[in-house]
C-alpha cells in the first residue's frame, strides 16, 4: 500500500507533529527498551518516565493531567486491529515506523469497518506525532522488516485490565459500543486474522493490510 509522511497534509485529519517538546532524553531510553520478534506492549515505564519529556508532556501536550510513558516495540507488518481512545495519543519514534490509521467517523452503525479506508504514514526517527482521539490505530509497522520502538504516551491508566465486562458479543454482532471495550479506554476493532483473545469483536471489513 501507499505510504506517505506524516508532513504531508493528509495526515492533518488523523493527527500533528509535536514540536514543542524536546524528545531527544526519550528518544535515547527508549533505545534501551527490549525488542521481541512480535509485538510488545508496555503502558508504563519508570524508565521512560524519569525523563525529561514527562514533565513537558504533562504540563504542555496534555494541559497538566497525569499521564503514562511506555512503548510499543517490536516488528510488524499487519494492520490485525484497530482501536480508539477518549483522548489523543502521542507517538515518539526511537525507529523510523509506519502507522496504518483510518477514521472513527467511517465506523458503521454496526461498529464494523472497511480496512480498504486505511492510510499509511511513515514516522521518522525523533519525530513525535499527536494521534487524535478520532483517529483509529493499532500497533506500528516495520520499515523494511526492521524493528521499531515507539513510545506512547496516553492519560495515566489506560490500557490497563477493566474492572467489570462491558457490552455483549452475540453471533459475532457487537450489542452496543461497550462491547468494544477490551481495557481502560480503549475500544477494540477486531480482524477476524488479527489472532485476539477469544471474546474480541472482529469488526474489520476486507482485507488484513499488510505493509
Amino acid at each position: 500500500m501507499k505510504i506517505l509522511p506524516v508532513t504531508d497534509p493528509s495526515f492533518k485529519k488523523y493527527g500533528s507533529i509535536v514540536d514543542n517538546v524536546d524528545f531527544t532524553q526519550l528518544v535515547e531510553a527508549l533505545k534501551k527498551t527490549p525488542v521481541p520478534e512480535g509485538v510488545a506492549y508496555e503502558p508504563s515505564v519508570a524508565s521512560l518516565e524519569a525523563t525529561d519529556a514527562m514533565q513537558a508532556l504533562t504540563e504542555i501536550t496534555y494541559g497538566e493531567m497525569p499521564i503514562q510513558i511506555g512503548y510499543c516495540n517490536g516488528h510488524n507488518n499487519k494492520l490485525n486491529a484497530l482501536e480508539y481512545h477518549r483522548d489523543s495519543e502521542i507517538n515518539v519514534a526511537a525507529t523510523d515506523a509506519i502507522l496504518m490509521l483510518g477514521l472513527r467517523a467511517d465506523v458503521e452503525a454496526d461498529f464494523t469497518y472497511d480496512t480498504s479506508k486505511v492510510e499509511a504514514f511513515l514516522l521518522p526517527a525523533g519525530c513525535a506525532v499527536e494521534v487524535y482521539a478520532t483517529t483509529l490505530h493499532y500497533a506500528p509497522c516495520s520499515v523494511d522488516g526492521a524493528a521499531f520502538q515507539v513510545g506512547i504516551v496516553l492519560p495515566r491508566g489506560t490500557n490497563y485490565p477493566l474492572s467489570k465486562k462491558h457490552g455483549e458479543i452475540v453471533d459475532g454482532k457487537a450489542s452496543s459500543e461497550d462491547a468494544l471495550i477490551t481495557a481502560v479506554n480503549k475500544w477494540l476493532i477486531g480482524h477476524e486474522e488479527g489472532g485476539l483473545d477469544e471474546g474480541s469483536f472482529l469488526g474489520l471489513k476486507g482485507e488484513n493490510l499488510t505493509i
